[in-house]
């Protein structure tokens, strides 16, 4: 019904996280409209996405094409001895944001999934224990999404990393400021008696 040129756009966007095809239908007509510059520069964008980026050989975060490390990896004031392992370079960027962590990071590229078929070997864990062992690493900081994956990897990293001597903690977990305590779920709840602290 549709010239093929843009069903196959329609197509390529609907497989996009959080895109249906009604989504993908305007943003095909939007582009057909839209001045050919805006065109242009989409594809421009999207073929250096994959020609320029990279990932960096110690952390896995993303990283210009060429570059030996990491901007952040590379930074001589970041701490190398406290590395905050996430489970994509998304993460990476939130932590980021809050200007309060001046250690490394350490991407792993996903979660365990036994159901999806994601066993460790399928992630970047393999370097990261290779790279706590090379020694210099004195906490390790768990920073996986409270999911039943997320802490299924948690705890599977807890059990690597533990007998090699390195302080292994986890990201707090709680209430959200501003929220109410009738909102919360049961399981958020609950980690935030357990996590309660002492008032200063």
């Amino acid at each position: 019904m549709l010239p093929e040129p843009i069903q196959n756009l329609i197509n390529a966007l609907s497989r996009l996280p959080g895109i249906g095809p009604k989504t993908a239908s305007r943003l095909t007509f939007y582009l057909l409209r839209a001045p050919e510059e805006l065109s242009l520069e989409l594809s421009a964008a999207l073929k250096a996405l994959k020609a320029n980026i990279a990932y960096c050989p110690r952390c896995f975060n993303i990283t210009t094409a060429g570059s030996e490390l990491c901007q952040i990896c590379a930074h001589p004031q970041r701490d190398p001895a406290v590395i905050c392992v996430v489970e994509d370079a998304l993460d990476v960027v939130a932590l980021e944001r809050t200007g309060g962590f001046q250690g490394q990071y350490h991407v792993l590229h996903g979660v365990l999934s036994p159901i999806e078929g994601i066993g460790p070997e399928d992630l970047k864990i393999a370097p990261l224990l290779a790279r706590i062992q090379a020694g210099g690493v004195r906490e390790v900081i768990l920073a996986t999404n409270p999911s039943m994956e997320g802490d299924a990897t948690a705890m599977y990293l807890q059990g690597q990393i533990r007998p090699m001597g390195v302080r292994v903690t986890r990201l707090a977990r709680g209430l959200p400021v501003g929220g109410d305590l009738e909102y919360a779920d049961q399981h958020t709840l609950l980690r935030a008696l357990a996590g309660r602290q002492e008032m200063e």
